[in-house]
Formats: C-alpha cells, sequence, structure tokens
C-alpha cells in the first residue's frame, strides 16, 4: 500500500510560479513511476506529467510542455511539479499518482494504482 499526500496548492496570478510536493510512503519509492493529473470542474481528469523510478526519464503533456517540471528526491521519497508561467486554464485539482514499475500507458489515469487527496491550483486573470 502506498499512501500519498500533495501539497503546495493556492490561488496565484497569471505568470506566476509554483511548486506542488508530494510525499509517498512507499518502501521502495524508486520503483514506482511517479504522475501528476490534474481535474477542472466538469472535465476528465488529464494527465499533466509522469517521471520513471529512477528519474532519468520524463514526459509531459503537450499542454504544459516547457512550463512544467517534474522531479523526485528519492532520498525523501518525493515527487515535485515545478509549474512556471501559469495560467487561468492550469486551474484545477492536482492529483498525485504511483504505480510499481512502468505502466503500459504513461498518461492514462486507469494504469495508476494509488492516488492523492489532491490539492487545489487557482490562477486568476
Amino acid at each position: 500500500q502506498v499512501h500519498l499526500v500533495e501539497s503546495g496548492g493556492g490561488l496565484v496570478q497569471a505568470g506566476d510560479s509554483l511548486r506542488l510536493s508530494c510525499a509517498a510512503s512507499a518502501r521502495t519509492f524508486s520503483s514506482y513511476t511517479m504522475g501528476w493529473f490534474r481535474q477542472a470542474p466538469g472535465k476528465e481528469r488529464e494527465f499533466v506529467a509522469a517521471i520513471s523510478g529512477s528519474g532519468s526519464t520524463t514526459y509531459d503533456a503537450d499542454s504544459v510542455k516547457g512550463r512544467f517540471t517534474i522531479s523526485r528526491d528519492n532520498a525523501k521519497n518525493t515527487v515535485y511539479l515545478q509549474m512556471n508561467s501559469l495560467k487561468p486554464e492550469d486551474t484545477a485539482v492536482y492529483y498525485c499518482a504511483a504505480v510499481y514499475r512502468v505502466p503500459s500507458s504513461i498518461s492514462h489515469p486507469r494504469n495508476y494504482n494509488y492516488w492523492g487527496q489532491g490539492t487545489q491550483l487557482t490562477v486568476s486573470s
């Protein structure tokens, strides 16, 4: 069982930066692919970014490419999402997710077994 706790959300203005954190309880954290997803009101949960267990490979959605960066610190059992040049359309609840090893599809929510409770990000224009 893996317990995930996100933090770092809040209310910011367009153009601002913010970093989300996700602390994991996994004993072998480096064995888990970690992902960030988001869900805006009335919309489906969508992929944002993911990172391999070692941290050597990252994946980004086109909508955040060049603005968001995912990283992880395996010594701290934590994954981060650095978000720059935030836009109002980034407003959503952001979820951290984990899956053991490498999923068949890195971007599909159903391939992740563990989820955090989510943290709200609101970007005002």
